[in-house]
């Protein structure tokens, strides 16, 4: 008997549009009144005006339907794809110049006979990356780098796992700009990326301070007593394996430090892309700039249709990342053959999670066609008269927990939820930005411990631990963890 396998993610939702088409000739079809809410310029459904389709009306799904979901839903969401393409290419260029691997190595060298500063320092720029793009498989490259680093110090590998894969997992959980979470659910709730950033700016100082504290009282336990690691059975093997490996020491040149430079420049500016108070902060001086600069009759003519800060959406983001892959390219001197290679190969990278963006939105599209996300909003709405705000906010974090490990795509996640969960919000008087991070904080802290995810499982056994001791070890900072997260989206939601 062959042993059950998990489907991908793709089958996995290309079967829920199976179903959900099946469920759209039980379920009666139905649509609320609609406004466009001022704030977000998005129609958004009227509470109280939800009215049942006739029957002549009723348009339940069949099969062309559903082979059809999947193109129509990559057409629906077209920008977003093309931005996550875009991206890939962006992240591609960036990693082909190692220049983050080289910023890493040069951190590790300078703190050689002081290790324990690691832990927080190395922590810190990994939960930065994951919380502006997503860090995650760039990752693996700094296991065989830092663990034998840590071991000779007399940590153990334990203490080099949780370093990166709790650093960048927390910076994920506590995604700010993450494109692949944050982005894409803003996308689809209809709001922009910067609502909300101060309450995940929040969650990811506190829990990253937490995560610190965690691993740094465990280094600490290690160092002064080696029999207290929980992998003290494995000390001299893999001191034995670890020592013996020599790593590539990648030399921190001038041009990395430029497309380092680049790189975070690019994220800052991003930041101030989307913040929505970026907009009024900045229009006049921006006016002013494009005023004088449009004396100029050629410069003028080239900026004039410039959009300021605070008001760019996926169009403008993806030329952001554009223009910087081809000023990174030009700082590290790529022909222009080596530069389009490694733009596309990392656009092929991020293929996979295109294509899942479009295979969600095709649920919807097959939810709208047949009528049935009005109803299920009905539903929604009808559960909701009795719980708070505060209650809703918390059961959303819970009820995306598990959402997590049937879908461990975080943008198929977003994709898929958001056009039910972003109004049911509303209906529950609670910030769309609110969902959005609810989604992405149970999102991290499922991918901190989750056995599919391909980086945890694949860190563990760059360092021989066994998934059950890692999750011995963290099960309780995850606990923590999710309590810290809920309590501080509760208190945002009574301060909303």
């Amino acid at each position: 008997m062959k042993k059950f396998k998990m489907p991908t993610a793709y089958t996995l939702l290309f079967l829920i549009i199976v179903v959900i088409a099946a469920l759209t000739w039980v379920i009666p079809g139905g649509k609320y009144d609609t406004k466009v809410d001022k704030a977000t310029e998005t129609e958004i459904p009227v509470s109280g005006t939800y009215q049942q389709l006739p029957s002549a009306d009723q348009t339940p799904q069949g099969l062309w339907e559903v082979l059809n979901a999947p193109i129509n839903g990559f057409f629906d969401a077209k920008d977003i794809a093309l931005f996550v393409l875009v991206i890939g290419g962006f992240l591609g260029v960036v990693m082909k110049t190692g220049a983050i691997d080289a910023g890493v190595t040069r951190v590790i060298r300078k703190l050689k006979g002081r290790e324990q500063w690691l832990i927080p320092i190395l922590m810190t720029l990994f939960a930065i990356g994951g919380s502006t793009y997503g860090m995650a498989e760039e990752t693996i490259a700094f296991y065989p780098i830092l663990i034998p680093v840590l071991i000779a110090a007399g940590y153990d590998a334990m203490t080099a796992v949780t370093i990166i894969a709790i650093g960048a997992g927390v910076g994920c959980l506590g995604s700010t700009v993450n494109p692949f979470a944050t982005g894409i659910a803003s996308g689809f709730a209809g709001v922009s990326i910067g609502d909300g950033m101060l309450l995940r700016l929040i969650i990811l100082v506190v829990t990253l301070i937490i995560s610190i504290l965690f691993v740094m009282r465990y280094a600490k336990k290690v160092k002064d007593d080696p029999s207290k690691s929980i992998i003290a059975n494995m000390k001299e093997d893999n001191e034995k394996h670890f020592l013996n490996q020599k790593n590539e020491d990648i030399e921190f040149t001038g041009k990395r430090k430029a497309v380092l430079t680049v790189f975070g420049l690019t994220f800052v500016i991003m930041i101030l892309g989307v913040i929505p108070w970026a907009y009024k902060f900045n229009i006049t001086i921006f006016e002013d700039l494009v005023n004088a600069l449009g004396k100029i009759p050629f410069i003028g003519k080239l900026l004039g249709g410039m959009i300021p800060l605070g008001d760019w959406w996926f169009g403008e983001l993806t030329m952001l990342f554009l223009t910087a892959s081809i000023i990174i390219a030009f700082i590290y001197k790529m022909g222009e053959e080596d530069f389009t290679s490694t733009f596309i190969n990392g656009a092929r990278d991020l293929l996979g999670v295109a294509i899942i963006i479009g295979i969600s939105r095709g649920i919807t599209v097959v939810m709208d066609a047949g009528g049935m996300t009005a109803t299920v909003l009905h539903w929604g709405e009808g559960m909701l008269d009795n719980i708070g705000s505060v209650m809703f906010t918390n059961l959303s974090y819970l009820f995306y927990l598990p959402l997590s490990f049937l879908v461990p795509s975080t943008s198929g996640l977003a994709t898929l939820s958001m056009p039910i969960m972003a109004p049911l919000a509303d209906f529950a008087g609670v910030g769309r930005d609110i969902m959005i991070t609810a989604y992405q904080s149970a999102s991290g802290i499922v991918n901190l411990i989750t056995p599919t995810s391909a980086v945890i499982m694949g860190a563990l056994a760059i360092a021989r631990i066994p998934y059950s001791t890692y999750l011995k070890h963290v099960w309780k900072l995850v606990l923590v963890l999710s309590i810290v997260v809920m309590v501080l989206m509760s208190v945002a939601t009574i301060m909303a």
